[in-house]
């Protein structure tokens, strides 16, 4: 398991409760989305069984993720929005090499790089979250929990499927360069009710 190199500020988290509706909302695409970027891996990495059952894998849980959103958003008379373009994962997608193996690394280690960002946030958000004071609440945080853990499993597959396929010293190298590349990104970006 590899670290993030920027920690996200207790702002951001602030920010989220401030407006969890708004975040709710965002977390509800940014799950669809993963579902979608699952099953394109799946299609696109037909002819590599083991890409193909994990991310069909991923796909299902990501799913669920979805679903279980949309019901608490549905307990706050929320609907489901348009997508907004998603400014952290569209620079970090431009990171993205030419070159059949050098694309297929990148897709793996950023996807990694990705979860472990929604690991570290879904895991400020369950902490924030209060408990004991309603069922929602220890509901939202129990939720929360139980994704940021689901976030972790995700992280450590990307790295895992790489290393069927690419040397350690390769893996690291790269993962070296998109980690460094991913702190100046979030560091930049603006808080707002939103995972990323």
């Amino acid at each position: 398991m590899f670290k993030l190199r920027y920690q996200t500020p207790p702002d951001w988290t602030k920010t989220v409760l401030d407006d969890f509706d708004a975040f709710l909302i965002d977390h509800a695409g940014a799950e669809k989305k993963a579902s979608g970027m699952a099953m394109s891996m799946a299609l696109h990495y037909a002819d590599k069984p083991d890409i193909v059952s994990a991310m069909i894998d991923l796909s299902i849980e990501e799913l669920e993720h979805f679903r279980e959103v949309v019901k608490l958003m549905a307990s706050r008379q929320l609907q489901l929005q348009k997508d907004e373009k998603d400014p952290y994962v569209n620079q970090l997608r431009k990171q993205v090499r030419n070159g059949r193996d050098d694309y297929f690394l990148d897709r793996l280690l950023l996807g990694g790089v990705i979860e472990a960002r929604g690991a570290e946030r879904f895991g400020l958000v369950a902490t924030a979250l209060p408990s004991g004071e309603s069922a929602e609440g220890d509901e939202l945080k129990q939720f929360y929990d139980a994704i940021t853990r689901s976030e972790d499993r995700h992280q450590n597959l990307f790295i895992e499927l790489a290393e069927n396929y690419f040397p350690t010293d390769i893996i690291n190298t790269r993962l070296d360069q998109l980690l460094d590349f991913e702190a100046q990104l979030v560091s930049s970006l603006p808080f707002r009710p939103a995972l990323h």
